[in-house]
């Protein structure tokens, strides 16, 4: 997102924080959370397949320990290298989230509503990249959009698994409050990030996407769903279709760039 317009494919910076995020990265934050939730994966239905994650046996899961910390070393002598010591800093804050969302007894994942407040870190991945890029910081407005979009699709991701997780007697805003209230807050949240964008960045097509996601589950808390569980085929389908919205996402923001600066029309 901060790369809007850009001509990046050219550059080793760019592909070097891409695969950071795709596998370090994501081996780290997934990693950790598999090792976490080994118990309450056993109760997933979704667990145990590509699109879904790993459902890690024993041994495995034992391993993962040492695997990430050979894949984050490496990475982290070299972003020193090209960043200097304020990258220490972002390592630093990245392991208080982890460890804030997944200690033992006292994590956050099972301490609603912090569970959601959490997804927020996510935007250490903007700072990375306008670092590793040399580019701007991004406006306030689209870190807030950007913590609100983590926000709603953790919940989203909770209310599939809110069946298992009350199995295992883990404590989530979506087992909290239930799935049809967690339904309304996702839409509650979309229809302010819709309204963000509009006001600021005055994206039409985002804001109208946006618009829909609230609309559709507006119906899924009222008319489809409402409190039953997706089937494992539904939560595929689910999980596809967001997939290529994100593909889109990532391709409309990179070329249109509209959430990199707040609009004039926007008065500030």
């Amino acid at each position: 997102m901060p790369l809007g317009h850009r001509v990046i494919f050219h550059s080793a910076r760019f592909w070097l924080g891409l695969f950071f995020v795709l596998f370090p990265l994501g081996l780290l934050l997934y990693g950790v959370n598999d090792i976490v939730d080994a118990e309450a994966d056993r109760y997933n239905p979704r667990k145990g397949t590509f699109l879904f994650g790993s459902r890690g046996a024993t041994k495995q899961l034992a391993a993962l320990r040492w695997q990430i910390a050979i894949a984050e070393i490496p990475l982290v002598i070299i972003f020193f290298f090209l960043m200097g010591p304020r990258i220490l800093g972002w390592f630093a804050a990245l392991l208080i989230a982890v460890g804030l969302y997944n200690a033992p007894r006292f994590g956050w994942k099972s301490h609603p509503p912090f569970d959601v407040l959490i997804q927020a870190s996510y935007l250490l991945v903007f700072v990375l990249s306008s670092w590793l890029n040399h580019a701007d910081q991004l406006p306030w407005s689209t870190f807030l959009f950007g913590a609100l979009f983590a926000m709603h699709s953790h919940i989203f991701g909770e209310v599939m698994d809110v069946e298992p997780d009350r199995i295992s007697g883990r404590r989530t805003t979506a087992t909290l409050i239930g799935s049809v209230p967690s339904k309304i807050l996702m839409a509650g949240l979309l229809c302010v990030e819709s309204a963000l964008v509009f006001v600021f960045f005055r994206d039409l097509i985002i804001t109208g996407f946006l618009a829909l996601g609230a609309i559709w589950f507006l119906l899924d808390a009222a008319v489809l769903w409402k409190d039953h569980p997706y089937s494992p085929a539904t939560m595929r389908l689910f999980m596809w279709a967001w997939n290529v919205a994100a593909l889109l996402g990532m391709y409309w923001n990179w070329s249109k760039s509209s959430l990199t600066h707040i609009s004039r029309a926007a008065g500030l």
